[in-house]
């Protein structure tokens, strides 16, 4: 079993996170299969599990990245965008949303959300932002939406449209747990002239090996429970918001740059709304 990385080890014993690595969690998961080094044994079992039910899970965190980056680009760029919410950011990597954004504008100013104490590490020492913008990070999970709303005001001006980006984030929040009621109350929280973006795992796509895949998935998981859903349970996310074009879609259709392959069919939905 792997040491906590060198980062995770430094400073006085009661400013260090407790770092749990006797279960998997999403984000070191998804580091995994990343090609990332910052995981466990109990991750690389849980990523396995999936693996050998649907080997396209390396194409589908891949696409993932890529869609984050044509997205910020996008709401950057287009849409004009200047400060975004990114929930459930993950361990750092190539090309952040801070990165993206600040590469279009470098006034743009981002607040990372995670609940994993070792994204919490790496986040502090990795998450540079350019000396015209801003870079914050939140401990906090995404349920707890006070705490994150209100943190996040230290940082964003919640009087000007904010980009809400919530990447393969809600397939980790059980139906019991109300799932589209939190976005509800993310999207409140913003602007008229906001966005929602958000992406997640499908059961539409071959279904039967979905459904055991995430049995297995959730075998292996500490509290979170993997719930991929159907394209109108997603849709329902966007209520009252001006999907932009193409809409609802698989996620390499989702404004594909020329080396995409948009005809690759991956079990993943992504979309993006405009708050009127």
């Amino acid at each position: 079993m792997n040491e906590a990385p060198a980062s995770a080890r430094r400073g006085d014993a009661q400013d260090r996170p407790s770092i749990d690595i006797s279960t998997a969690h999403p984000a070191r998961v998804y580091d995994f299969l990343l090609g990332g080094k910052d995981n466990y044994a109990a991750d690389r079992a849980a990523a396995e599990a999936i693996i050998e039910v649907s080997p396209v899970v390396f194409a589908c965190v891949r696409a993932n990245r890529a869609f984050l980056q044509r997205a910020v680009r996008y709401l950057a760029r287009e849409a004009g965008i200047r400060q975004f919410l990114d929930i459930g950011t993950g361990l750092p990597t190539a090309e952040n949303t801070h990165q993206v954004a600040q590469q279009v504008a470098p006034e743009c100013k981002i607040v990372y959300v995670d609940n994993d104490p070792i994204v919490l590490t790496h986040a502090r020492a990795l998450l540079a932002s350019s000396p015209e913008g801003a870079c914050d990070y939140i401990d906090a999970d995404l349920r707890d939406t006070d705490r994150v709303l209100a943190r996040a005001a230290e940082t964003l001006d919640f009087g000007q449209p904010v980009a809400v980006m919530v990447l393969c984030t809600m397939q980790y929040v059980p139906d019991a747990d109300e799932p589209h009621a939190i976005i509800a109350r993310l999207v409140d929280a913003v602007p008229s002239g906001s966005f929602l973006t958000m992406s997640d795992t499908t059961r539409d796509i071959d279904p039967q090996t979905m459904t055991t895949g995430a049995e297995r998935y959730n075998a292996k998981l500490g509290s979170a429970v993997f719930t991929p859903r159907t394209g109108a349970e997603y849709a329902r996310f966007f209520d009252g918001l001006s999907l932009v074009d193409p809409g609802l879609v698989l996620m390499p259709q989702w404004r594909p740059d020329p080396d995409t392959d948009s005809a690759e069919v991956l079990p993943m939905y992504a979309a993006m709304g405009r708050k009127p």
